[in-house]
Formats: C-alpha cells, structure tokens, sequence
C-alpha cells in the first residue's frame, strides 16, 4: 500500500440509526396532545356505547337478576348477559375456562361484571345499569391469603418447586439461621389510558376491534372463541396505548369481546371505555405476595442455604398466575448463588379480581424475599448490608447455577456494584450518615445499594418468536410493521432505527405502522421485556431478505462481484460507482425483483421443563444497581428520598434516549409500588382504593430530590441479540429495592442498628411509623 495515497474519506452516518438517541418517534404528539388513541379516533355514525354492570356481592350465587328496568333506560338499544354470548362465555388465556366473559349463575368477586348495557351514549349506558335489582345467596369468601387453610389451601394452578441441593441439610449444618415472614403488596397498573376498545362490525361474520391492548393475537382470539367464529374473521388494531404495564397483556380481553358481540349484533359500531373506578375495580392487578423464608449461614455472611415459600393471591381465576409466581422463584435468587435451595410457589385463590401480569412480572417479589434475608443477615452481624451482599454475589466460573439450575455466563453484577459503590460516594455517605443521625433525634437517614440481575425471556418457551412486515416502495422509502405493540416504551422507534441502519437510510425513510393482526398474524405479547429484541431481529431479518435480492440484482445487472456491493449512508456502491438507494430500487423493481420480506425471528437455546424445575429459560440477564438516600421524620412516618444513583446496563443500546426514560420510569413505578401505593380490601371484600382519591402513584415531587442515572456504556450482550442490545422495560424497575432497604436503614437507626426492622411492603408512611414505634418498644424491652 503507498503511504502517500490519501485515505477514502469516511461517510457520514445515517441520520437516526442504531445506537443513537432518537426522541420517540410520537413524543412531540404526546405533549401537545396530537397523539390519536382509541379514545380520539372520529366515531362511525351511530356508534353506540358499553357499561359493564359489576357484582354488588363478594361470593355468591345468583338467586334472580331483574334488568327490565335497564332494558326500558333512556338510549338503552341491548344489554348482553352470559346467554348472548354466542360462541364460548370465557376469556382465560390459559385454557383453563375459569373466566366467564360475564357471570353465569356465581360471582366470585366484588365488581365482577355481571351484565354489560349497550346505549346510544355512554352517560345512558352507565346510569342505566344503575338500575338492576339483583338477589345474591352469600357464600364464604376469602380475600387475604394470610386466611388461606395451611394444610390444603385452594389453588388456582399447579405449584412450582425448584431444588438445587439439599436445603435441609444445609439449614440443619448452618451455624446460623434466620426464620421470617414478609408481606409484599400487590399495585395497579393506573396506565393514564384506561381499558377501551372500539369494534367495527363488518361483512359476513367479520368484525375489526381498535383495542388498548399488549396482545393482539390473544385479543384475536378471545374475541374469535366469543363469536363463534374463525381468527381470521377478527382483525385486532393497536397504534399506540396510553401505558401499559402489563395490565393490557390479558385485560382488554373482556372490553373487546363484549364490544364485538355487541357490535354484530346491533350492526353497528360499539366502544366501550370504562371509567377510573370501574377499570380499577374490575381488573387484575400486580400479585401481592406472603414470603415465609428461613435462611442458614455462617459468621461471615455467606448465605449456606435457603427454603423459601411464595404465596399469592391470584384471585378467582387463573389468568396469568402460574406464569407470575413461577418467574417469582426465578428470581427469589436475585444477584445471589446459593449452595442450597429450596423455593416452592402457592398460587393461591382469593375472593378478589384475578391479579395478572406487572411489570417485572412476579420478579420485583421474588427479589423481595432474599434482600429481606439479606438485611436480616446484615443485622445480626452487625455488618454493612453492602458486605453481605458482595459476599453471596454469583460467580464467574464457580458458584455460577441458578435454582432453576441455568448456569449465570455473562455475570457482570460485581464490576457494576463496584462502579456504582465509587461514583455515588457510598462509603463516605454512609460515614458521614451515621454521624447525621447521632446528632438528630427526630429527623434520621439511611442508605442502601441494591443489585439487580433479571432474567430475559418469555419462560413459556412457544411465545420467544415475533413476526415483522417490510415493504420498500419504488422511491425507497419503506413501511415497516411487526408484532410489538407500542405503549410509551419505544419499541417502535427502535424497529425502526433497525430497519433504517440495515438499509442504512435516513430514519425519515421507515414509515412506522400500526400493529395488526392482518398483517403480522400469531404474534407474541409485548412483554417479558422482549418487545425490541424479538421483533428487531424479526425486522433486521425481513430487511436482509430483501438487501440479498438487491445485491444479488446489483450484481447481475451491474456486472461486479456481490462482495463488490456495499450499502452506504442512502446509496449502495456498485463496484467502482455509487447508486442512490431509491434509485437502485426502482432499478430492481423495473426488473421484476420482489421488495416485500415476511421476516421471522426465534430466540435460540432456551428450554424449561416446568416438570422438573430445570432448565434455560432465560436467554441472557440483564444487570444494574442503584444507591438511595432517604430521610425520615420519627414523628410521623413521613419520609423524602433525597437521592439517587444508579448504573444499569442495556449492553449497546438501540437508544440511549429511549433507555434512560425506561429507567428512570422504571425505577419511579418501582418506587411507587414499594412506598405509596397501597391496596385495600374492607371487610366484606370490596376494594377501597380503587381511585387516585385513595390510591397514591407517585407525583413529580415525589422523585429523589438528586437524580443521577447512566448507562454501562462498556457492556454489550454476550448472546447476539439486535446489535447486542439488552432488555430494558422491566430490570429498572427492581432497582426500587434500593428505597425500600434505605428506609429500613433509616428506621433501624431508632435502635442503632441492633434490630431488624422488618419493614414491610408498600412502606406508607403509616407502617414506617408503626414500625419506628415497634423498635422502640422491642428496645425498651431488651
């Protein structure tokens, strides 16, 4: 090579590729209030309105059910019971056929939809089902698992027992050992976009349903086995949902059914939008959970064996619970091996909505359990939590199997604690809060830092495959559709950017489409935190079919070798000369080459054997930690986190942008779920929070008061995902643990640390002071 010769100037980049920050692709419609959901959409003429009717009993069965009154309501045009179901009265996703659209004959919850009225205007249909006179015969209920009969409780689906070893024996040899139970609440989803769902009848026994959902497929579905009729007379069409959460996973279910067997039955189009009481009512919500642990360990912290016992209340049907307190165990782990381990599920039937998928879905709870054991640990050792947890990290090489007996092989939790540990100043923090609290007796602080490790993969091994559409017309710009279902999250925008970097055009050039599934059928939920990682590789896949037909026609018509042919920044040099993009294509498309790729995408060498509890369920694990500082008034309960850090890696991502706004929500919704937000269920079972009247989330002042989140810019995916991108909807969310042992940090400095509090969750400000009040006590008493 001559070392005078100039060197080839390099091309710029496209505009919006990969690994760039790109501002979601609708936010500039979000906050000027230009974004379309369901809700906004111009309605059909004569589009006619639906109110569910909801049970006024716990448990009961239905002695008689007059609706003439409703029947004769102004505007009332039907009112639909368990009998108009035309084709299967039952929306259980799993099977199980243990969830009626509609009661027939028992009802099992307080607001269970009973009956739901058709009018000409949704005001008519909601004071009209006001009037129904229904007789009930009570029955027994149970709403608390706490109430659930120890030797042979009722469960909803079968249990999960991992084992890894012989925990007895370990606990039995331990020199030390901790025995404890611990309450953990469940949340809701409050999406700022409640359930809707609009359906449009058409010919024949087609019907197309706009609903607010995460699953389309299964909407699809539900909607078809109501009916009585094929998947491929419904079509189900989602542009964008208003949050998520997983509350949209299974719950639009019911709205879309009865909209669409109202709709073929008045021939006209129905929606259906319940407001706040009646959503927060009538729908599942995340799993609240009673962990029973016992731990065994020796003088220096490490952790010899652990048997742990996950109970939830699930409610009345199955819905997703086998799958929520599964993960549960998954994760009851964390960042930590154990030697021994025994960890057994109890999905357990409650008098209450069916609790259903959450973000982190049933992982936050998991995780819950062992940094209980932890600061339980920490505690009687007199010992920074910090050092027992470094202690009972996973290993590298050795002491590197899961309880579900995966080996860890991209464990990076160490490098991120310690990165962590340095850039938020913890140990001087620590140092210099200790003093703080010797000084104030009212007013005391805490701190703590918590890992996160989260396993990435649907563990029901048939939902890891996606499906993408891509067209590319003859001016070279290109509509994209797939599977994902896009909720604030950004799925759409990052498809997109990798769309946009395989062809390597402009981001401007990929036409972002609403999901369907007339067009990508059988698709998986948007969920599991798989959203980008299942259908980017769809995408990238259906984009290099059609990049091989274009290089293969290059190279034909142009003479040169294929290895000749390189996509640039919005051209593709041919040999020695450079083609514009748009203009190669519409020389292929003159030559008869196809521009339209169904693209697919599996994710490989995962497996479960649910059976025996062993397996590879995850593809990769995702890792962060965060540090909080909180500060708390003994008087009153009341508390203020006063600071936050975090470090959390997305390997390299689509889009540091998109990333850090699922962090920092993430970890806010965490926060809410472990502080504020609480459920409540009054004594002849009805729930009482059920508005943000009685249910706090957290407000914009409520964040810490310094907030410092960054990303692992060093980390990338061992597996070859998308661009060796990593997860990031759910894993922040865990990083909330962190609050949660700060304020325990903080209340046990009322006894100088010699005590566990014990700190339940959601710690309100009512039960950190119940508990400040507790330790005091058990001080005076020793």
């Amino acid at each position: 090579m001559n070392k005078h010769a100039q060197p080839e100037l390099k091309a710029a980049r496209i505009a919006g590729g990969v690994a760039t920050a790109q501002r979601h692709d609708s936010a500039h419609k979000h906050v000027t209030g230009t974004a379309v959901y369901i809700d906004d959409m111009p309605e059909p003429a004569g589009t006619l309105h639906g109110c569910l009717g909801l049970s006024t009993a716990t448990h009961a069965t239905i002695r008689s059910m007059d609706l003439s009154a409703v029947r004769a309501a102004p505007g009332v045009v039907d009112v639909l019971t368990a009998e108009d179901v035309p084709g299967e009265n039952d929306i259980s996703p799993t099977g199980l056929h243990d969830e009626p659209i509609l009661a027939e004959g028992k009802v099992q919850f307080h607001g269970q939809p009973v009956f739901c009225v058709i009018a000409r205007t949704r005001e008519e249909a909601r004071r009209a089902c006001r009037l129904a006179k229904i007789e009930y015969d009570d029955l027994p209920f149970i709403t608390d698992v706490a109430e659930a009969d120890p030797v042979k409780p009722r469960l909803v689906t079968a249990p999960l027992t991992l084992k890894r070893g012989d925990a007895a024996a370990a606990l039995a040899a331990a020199p030390r050992r901790v025995k404890g139970q611990m309450r953990v609440g469940g949340q809701d989803h409050f999406y700022l976009e409640g359930q809707i769902a609009l359906a449009i009848p058409g010919e024949d026994r087609d019907v197309t349903v706009y609903s607010s959902t995460q699953h389309p497929s299964e909407v699809q579905h539900m909607v078809a086995h109501a009916l009585g009729v094929p998947n491929h007379a419904v079509t189900i069409e989602v542009r964008r949902m208003g949050g998520g959460f997983g509350g949209k996973e299974t719950q639009g279910n019911q709205f879309a059914a009865l909209a669409a067997i109202a709709a073929k039955r008045a021939g006209k189009a129905v929606k259906i939008r319940p407001d706040r009481d009646d959503d927060m009512t009538a729908t599942g919500k995340r799993h609240d959970f009673l962990i029973d642990y016992e731990a065994g360990y020796d003088d220096e912290g490490n952790i010899l064996g652990v048997d742990l016992r996950y109970a939830a209340r699930c409610g009345f049907s199955a819905d997703l619970s086998g799958a929520v307190t599964d993960r549960a165990l998954f994760h009851c782990d964390n960042a930590y091996y154990f030697p021994a381990v025994k960890a057994v599920s109890a999905p357990l039937y409650t008098n209450t909505v069916s609790n259903t998928a959450f973000r982190g879905f049933g992982g936050p709870q998991g995780m819950v359990g062992i940094e209980r054991i932890i600061d339980e640990i920490a505690f009687a050792l007199q010992k920074d939590p910090l050092e027992v947890r470094r202690k009972n990290f996973y290993g590298t090489d050795t002491r590197n199997v899961t309880p579900y007996h995966q080996m860890v092989e991209d464990n990076i939790i160490a490098r991120i604690v310690d990165e962590l540990e340095k850039s938020s100043d913890y140990r001087r923090r620590r140092r210099q809060i200790a003093a703080f609290n010797t000084n104030s007796d009212i007013i005391k602080r805490g701190i703590a830092l918590t890992p996160v490790k989260f396993g990435i993969s649907f563990t029901a091994t048939v939902f890891n495959q996606a499906g993408a559409l891509v067209h590319v017309y003859t001016d070279g710009s290109v509509h994209l559709n797939h599977g994902g279902t896009e909720m604030g999250q950004g799925v759409y925008i990052k498809v997109a950017q990798v769309v946009a970097e395989e062809f390597q055009i402009d981001l401007d050039q990929v036409k972002i489409t609403a999901t369907t599934t007339g067009k990508v059928p059988n698709t998986s939920a948007t969920a599991a935190s798989s959203g980008s990682d299942l259908n980017g590789m769809a995408a990238q896949n259906a984009a290099r079919q059609i990049k091989d037909r274009l290089v293969d026609f290059a190279s034909e018509a142009h003479g040169v070798a294929k290895d000749q042919i390189v996509f640039l920044p919005n051209r593709v040099r041919v040999g020695n000369q450079e083609i514009p993009f748009a203009e190669l294509v519409k020389q292929a498309y003159d030559a008869r080459v196809q521009l339209s790729a169904a693209g697919f995408y599996k994710t490989p060498k995962i497996h479960w054997d649910r059976e025996k509890g062993q397996g590879h369920p995850f593809y990769y694990f995702a890792y962060g930690a965060a540090c909080s500082e909180v500060s708390i008034d003994t008087l009153t309960g009341e508390y203020m986190v006063e600071r936050t850090d975090i470090l959390h890696e997305t390997g390299r991502s689509l889009n540091p942008a998109i990333d850090r706004g699922q962090i920092e929500g993430g970890f806010i919704q965490g926060m809410g779920w472990l502080t504020t937000e609480e459920l409540w269920w009054d004594e002849k079972g009805r729930l009482r929070t059920h508005a943000p009247s009685t249910y706090k989330i957290p407000l914009a002042s409520d964040r810490p008061k310094i907030f410092n989140v960054t990303l692992a810019d060093w980390a990338e995916a061992n597996e070859p995902t998308v661009h060796r991108s990593k997860a990031v909807g759910e894993p922040p969310f865990m990083l909330a643990l962190s609050v949660l042992h700060a304020l325990s940090d903080a209340v046990a400095s009322v006894t100088d640390h010699r005590i566990c509090p014990r700190l339940d969750a959601p710690a309100t400000p009512e039960r950190v002071l119940m508990t400040i009040e507790r330790l005091k006590t058990m001080r005076v008493e020793n």
